[in-house]
């Protein structure tokens, strides 16, 4: 499926890997649509790409079903859905003061994974009323897990876990949504430059970015991007998780 001419939804598309995926779709031809809890971020991006905004909680039903609503007002349908909007909270499960509450950990489910599912739910429900193209293709989903759902480190267990769900979704969902010409799939990005990998110190950046095998560097975004075009255009990916990590292994800490 390329992009060219159909519309798009990019859950987080306000920053990082969303935002550079919201670019390359429109540049493909897309009629992009940004969702984003950043209204600021949201509304730039879609004034650069000539695509709207809707400001939305990922992990809320009604808003994120808003904000489907005014993207399918715009631009139809979306045939391709891109689930981008995440955070990451670090949290020993024991630690000085004992046992971890439940709030970092249930806030990191609920946007990392709930928001993907919610975002898939909508999307599918969209695609299934799309008239198929070839091979009976509706729409395609992609989803982002991480490296950390394999390996996650000292401190992630709130965030692996998100990840590792979205991981373990991936399959069951492409078997429930192959019926109606429906394809899911997720991208498991190792150390990528992304805002909050930016905000650390130059030489952590630097040093993080050596610790890839090859090449030694940190990912872009725009590598994020480009594996989301060949999940478009290549049909038989589907029921997919796929690592862009340059064959790092995370250590435990």
């Amino acid at each position: 499926m390329h992009p060219k001419d159909k519309a798009a939804i990019v859950t987080g598309g306000g920053s990082g890997l969303g935002a550079a995926t919201a670019r390359r779709l429109a540049a493909e031809g897309a009629k992009v649509a940004i969702v984003d809890v950043n209204a600021e971020g949201a509304e730039a991006v879609a004034k650069e790409i000539g695509g709207i905004a809707a400001i939305a909680d990922v992990a809320d039903a009604a808003s994120l079903e808003a904000a489907f609503a005014k993207a399918r007002d715009a631009h139809g349908p979306a045939s391709i859905a891109i689930a981008c909007a995440g955070i990451v909270r670090g949290e020993r499960i024991v630690g000085k003061e004992g046992a971890s509450g439940l709030d970092t950990f249930r806030k990191v489910v609920e946007v990392n994974l709930v928001g993907a599912y919610n975002m898939m739910r909508l999307a599918a429900a969209d695609m299934a009323g799309i008239e198929p193209g070839e091979d009976g293709e509706r729409g395609l989903i992609v989803m982002t897990s991480s490296v950390a759902a394999f390996e996650g480190q000292i401190g992630q267990a709130a965030y692996a876990a998100s990840k590792g769900g979205i991981a373990s979704l991936v399959l069951p969902a492409a078997r429930d949504l192959s019926s109606k010409g429906i394809r899911v799939n997720a991208i498991a990005p190792g150390l990528f430059g992304t805002p909050m990998m930016f905000g650390l110190p130059e030489h952590v950046q630097e040093s993080l970015g050596k610790s890839t095998p090859f090449p030694q560097r940190l990912g872009t975004a725009e590598e994020f991007a480009d594996l989301v075009m060949t999940f478009a255009t290549n049909r038989m990916l589907n029921g997919e998780v796929i690592r862009i990590d340059g064959a790092i292994r995370l250590a435990p800490r």
